[in-house]
């Protein structure tokens, strides 16, 4: 049985004072949630800070992304072996901020999930369409196709024990976000395309979405079936609109 997790992606926000009041607000609204993991993922710097403050809770970190190199010559990277030294758990691969700003490819970001899980990390996939694509009738094709640059390098069971989510671009930060039934039926689309090479590995894996999550659309997306959780922007930043995220997701999955 899949349980559901919420991972707070932080971006390039945060500092000494809100890392220390965001999760000590975390513990306080979370006491009594069970059934649903959750994640957060400060930038970098604050990796270290963050494992210390919530050690004690079930509360997870994970990074925002590494490098392919492990340690060498590439000034201002961050490896996975510095995040999982730092007692980081997972890292979030080929958000499309990544993607767009940075250039990553299909073939770069399935190079860093090969990384992250030789260290024992849990890698979260990011895949998902622009508005461009999704108007185009293109989004099964570009999920499809993120989705199998990891397979064709690394094999299905690579996503035994990871974690997939689905950003439709056009949401990221708009305001605007799938229907549910939209969003399920994206998922349905990335479980059944992983099941034909293994149902077990498709039964299994954690499908999130992301896209504009808030504490007022949470609780209808994760009465999907195949909605296992969200990958949470801005709402993150904020931890009564974070904590009532999560425990929509604890009440929908019980």
């Amino acid at each position: 049985m899949r349980h559901p997790l919420v991972m707070g992606n932080w971006k390039l926000n945060g500092s000494k004072q809100l890392t220390a009041d965001l999760i000590s607000g975390l513990q306080s609204a979370l006491t009594e949630v069970q059934g649903c993991k959750v994640v957060i993922a400060p930038p970098a710097l604050y990796l270290a800070q963050a494992v210390a403050a919530v050690q004690g809770s079930d509360i997870g970190v994970g990074a925002q992304n590494i490098d392919v190199n492990l340690s060498g010559a590439f000034t201002g990277e961050t490896s996975a072996e510095m995040v999982k030294d730092n007692g980081a758990g997972y890292v979030i691969i080929g958000h499309s901020e990544r993607r767009t700003y940075h250039h990553e490819s299909d073939e770069l970001v399935a190079e860093k999930f090969a990384v992250v899980k030789q260290q024992g990390l849990i890698p979260v996939l990011c895949i998902g369409e622009t508005e461009a694509e999704n108007e185009a009738g293109k989004t099964e094709e570009v999920c499809a196709r993120q989705i199998d640059a990891v397979i064709k390098t690394q094999g299905v069971e690579a996503f035994h024990g990871a974690v997939i989510a689905y950003e439709p671009v056009w949401a990221i930060g708009t305001g605007k976000s799938a229907t549910p039934a939209q969003a399920q039926a994206v998922h349905k689309f990335i479980r059944t395309h992983i099941a034909k090479q293994s149902p077990t590995v498709a039964d299994q894996v954690i499908i999130q979405y992301g896209g504009s999550v808030n504490d007022k659309n949470a609780a209808e997306l994760f009465g999907q079936p195949d909605i296992d959780g969200a990958l949470v922007g801005g709402a993150s930043l904020k931890a009564d609109a974070f904590s009532v995220i999560v425990k929509a997701a604890a009440a929908a999955k019980a």
